[in-house]
């Protein structure tokens, strides 16, 4: 094992949570887990790995997040949805980072794998999806707010090469659990950040659709492809359907 602690922030993730800390067998000390009041196994499964867990009402990716990180006793974090898994490469790989003592940035960046439907998708911009999970607590903070978080870091960025595995949304039921949720901070965020509804923003939406399964070559991964293709266009629909609901409603009182 390596002084790298697994943080992560989870909801209703029983399912999820031992392929992911197996994955990682072997490589971190320590995890860390800031639930925000699941209403299945999540937290008995989490202590029954060994983590330390929190409970806190979920007031923003970031601030989750954030609270993951003051949790953990190591300077390395590895930072994983309960959804994600490392490649064997990437496994190998962190291994010969912290065996050979060549960390020699304050961050990595990693590839992204996604899987939905059960199929791995490699097109529709989902090939070139990377993002920083292992870095220094002590030169990187979480921020962005309600959603879309990302890691600030004052230092080196490396990229490593082996994958994290997403095993996003393995049914439609799953994913449209979660839409609901991440179009209304989505919509949220916008308000807050003083974006304002036009019509327009909606007439783009086949755009959306067909940059992801044409110009972005959804198409070639099927059948999956054309779903994902129709269902991030109707995301982008309906967060700003919800940005319009939020201004009636301001107008109203």
């Amino acid at each position: 094992m390596y002084p790298i602690t697994l943080a992560m922030i989870a909801r209703n993730e029983e399912h999820d949570l031992p392929s992911c800390a197996e994955s990682v067998k072997g490589l971190i000390s320590e995890i860390v887990l800031v639930d925000s009041f699941s209403t299945d196994g999540t937290v008995a499964a989490a202590q029954k790995l060994g983590a330390k867990v929190a409970s806190h009402e979920f007031t923003g990716y970031a601030e989750q997040k954030n609270r993951a990180l003051d949790m953990a006793s190591n300077d390395w974090i590895l930072h994983l949805d309960p959804d994600e898994t490392l490649s064997p490469e990437l496994r190998e790989e962190i291994a010969d980072l912290f065996e050979s003592g060549k960390q020699d940035c304050d961050a990595y960046n990693i590839p992204y794998q996604n899987t939905f439907l059960g199929k791995t998708l490699n097109h529709a911009g989902l090939n070139r999806e990377k993002h920083i999970r292992l870095f220094r607590k002590s030169k990187s903070r979480f921020g962005g707010g309600l959603v879309h978080e990302g890691i600030m870091v004052r230092g080196t960025v490396g990229l490593l090469k082996g994958r994290i595995c997403h095993n996003s949304y393995p049914t439609l039921e799953e994913y449209f659990e979660k839409f609901n949720s991440y179009t209304t901070l989505a919509a949220k965020k916008m308000h807050e950040n003083g974006k304002r509804f036009s019509a327009w923003k909606i007439a783009v939406v086949p755009l959306e659709f067909s940059k992801r399964y044409f110009l972005r070559l959804g198409f070639l991964d099927g059948v999956a492809g054309l779903v994902w293709s129709g269902v991030s266009a109707f995301y982008v629909f309906v967060k700003y359907a919800k940005l319009w609901k939020i201004e009636q409603d301001e107008d109203n009182k």
